[in-house]
């Protein structure tokens, strides 16, 4: 297979064009690094405030929530989304709720489950200043625009990818962390991140994404702040996003589905290599009640998560 885009080739299979496209570029260089800036104590879980630097120039709000009373080294989860608060559920520093969101707040759900789970800013909030609210879509725009002016050979769902590692390394430095049970999981932009980090990254046991859009045509891929105009390139040359299953090596992968997901994603899922060899790896919940799943949905999704990562 062969791709170009700006003048630039991608060749080889499939899977290997991939994780080309999805390669951090050369000029973007920085050293990790995160400080520890607050903890919060509650009844059943504490949760931690850090600040961790996640470009050459830019700083990302980081929360991990951690089980009391760990008997030993413990499963965990990354859960990328928008912002912390929003898969804490609550605002940590004056407890106001986050009552658009926490329904699906995965770092408190989790965490009550004996889950080690982390999350952080989406690079919306941290490419670029901007006074729009942190939930505008023009600050997606903006950040979007940003990213292909400095680097446009890369892509915002490139960077997300990045951003995401950078939860892993966090997770793979914690001495409370069993780093051999790792999982991710996310919800629509989050369930994004999880599906596309969760496939690349060999630290990852087992994905779990709500309704996010596998296929091109069920979500908005096309925004500038996740493939842009190279979506219909990708499309042109055969590259299709189930293909991402087979990078992830028969790694266990349940999808909720519920309006942009539904069994149309479960026939791409079922075309990748462990579609064919070990299809029970692959499963579905197409709930089909809208975008946001039912909490025994999601909980069954926690349960896919325990399966393979709680001994």
């Amino acid at each position: 297979m062969e791709l170009v885009l700006n003048n630039k080739n991608f060749c080889g299979t499939a899977s290997e064009v991939w994780e080309q496209l999805l390669q951090m570029p050369e000029n973007y260089h920085f050293e990790h690094s995160f400080q520890l800036i607050k903890t919060y104590d509650y009844e059943d879980f504490t949760a931690e405030l850090y600040i961790q630097n996640n470009g050459p120039d830019t700083v990302q709000r980081v929360i991990k929530t951690i089980p009391r009373n760990l008997s030993g080294a413990a499963p965990a989860v990354a859960a990328p989304f928008y912002y912390p608060e929003a898969m804490l559920g609550f605002d940590p520093e004056t407890m106001q709720r986050e009552e658009a969101f926490e329904e699906i707040a995965m770092l408190t759900h989790l965490v009550r489950l004996g889950f080690i789970v982390i999350s952080a800013e989406a690079y919306h909030l941290t490419y670029i200043k901007s006074d729009a609210p942190r939930r505008e879509w023009a600050r997606w725009q903006q950040a979007g625009k940003a990213l292909l002016h400095d680097y446009p050979d890369w892509s915002g769902v490139g960077k997300l990818v990045a951003d995401t590692r950078l939860l892993l390394d966090m997770l793979e430095a914690d001495p409370r962390v069993d780093k051999e049970r790792i999982g991710i999981a996310g919800h629509s932009l989050g369930g994004k991140m999880a599906y596309y980090t969760g496939c690349l990254d060999k630290r990852v046991k087992v994905i779990m994404a709500s309704d996010f859009g596998l296929n091109y045509d069920q979500s908005n891929w096309q925004d500038v702040w996740y493939w842009g105009e190279k979506c219909s390139i990708l499309q042109g040359a055969g590259l299709e996003q189930w293909q991402l299953l087979d990078l992830a090596v028969g790694k266990p992968f349940m999808l909720l589905a519920g309006q942009f997901d539904n069994m149309a994603s479960f026939d791409s899922m079922k075309k990748s290599q462990t579609g064919q060899s070990e299809p029970e790896k692959l499963q579905i919940i197409n709930h089909a009640t809208g975008h946001r799943p039912p909490q025994d949905v999601l909980f069954r999704g926690y349960s896919f998560l325990q399966k393979y990562l709680q001994k």
